[in-house]
Formats: structure tokens, sequence, C-alpha cells
């Protein structure tokens, strides 16, 4: 298998993966559907579940699309698929202007685990987004080379 096609199946499988996990994580009692938030908050959940699906649908089309431009196309995949997790750090970095928290205590807990003596909380999101942007980097780097 050449490196072309290793970095097209690899970023497939990231693509479709977030568009998958997003409504998963987002359609479901602790998100969209939670008694608990505001009818307004649930909307922006669904709008932004309904729009990673539709970026992560048009990066796979990007990514097997043929011709002359298959090589920008397949980066404007990457940048695509690239945003949502970056749109996370954007408001994870914001989090204090808007006393947000990444989980909330109706939803999915964070992992506790014991590190050195002391109880660390990690959140799976932060661990399941950097992933996602080093295998999009990487996945690049491949297709590159």
């Amino acid at each position: 298998m050449d490196h072309v096609l290793i970095a097209r199946v690899g970023l497939s499988a990231v693509g479709a993966l977030q568009g998958v996990a997003t409504v998963a994580i987002d359609c479901n009692r602790t998100h969209a559907t939670n008694p608990v938030w505001v009818g307004h908050a649930r909307f922006h959940v669904v709008w932004q579940t309904s729009t990673e699906v539709l970026l992560s649908l048009v990066g796979l089309a990007l990514i097997w699309m043929g011709g002359p431009q298959q090589h920008v196309a397949f980066y404007l995949a990457a940048l695509l698929i690239a945003l949502s997790p970056l749109g996370f750090l954007v408001a994870f970095a914001c989090r204090p202007l808007f006393r947000a928290t990444l989980s909330d205590p109706n939803g999915i807990p964070p992992l506790r685990l014991k590190v050195a003596g002391a109880i660390r909380c990690l959140d799976m999101n932060l661990v399941a987004v950097l992933a996602a942007l080093v295998c999009i980097a990487a996945l690049t780097g491949i297709y590159r080379s």
C-alpha cells in the first residue's frame, strides 16, 4: 500500500470517527436531551453536532475526490477535519471567560487518576481532541512524503 492511500484511509477514519463520535456523545441524555439544560443550550449542541457531521462528510468527499486537484482536496479535507478539534481548544482556552466546565455533574465525569499520590482528573474529550490533531498532522506528513 502506498503512502497516499495510507494517508487517505487514515484521514477518512479520523473524519468518520469525529462525525460518528460527536453524534454518539452529544445526542443523548447528557447533552441534547438533558432535562437540566435550558432549551437554547440543547439547540446549540444539536447545531454543533450537525455542523460536525457535515464537515466530516465534506472532508470524506474531498479525500476521495479524483482529478488534477486531488492534492489540494486532501489538504482542504485535513483542514476541515482539524477545525472541530481546533475549535474545542479555543473553547477550552476561553473557559474562564464564560465560567465554563469540561464536564457536567449530570454528564460523563472526567477520568480520575492517582499520580504521585495525588488524584488528577483527566478530561477524555481533551485527550481525544489532542489525539485527533496528532493523527491529522501525522497523516498529512505521510501524504506529503
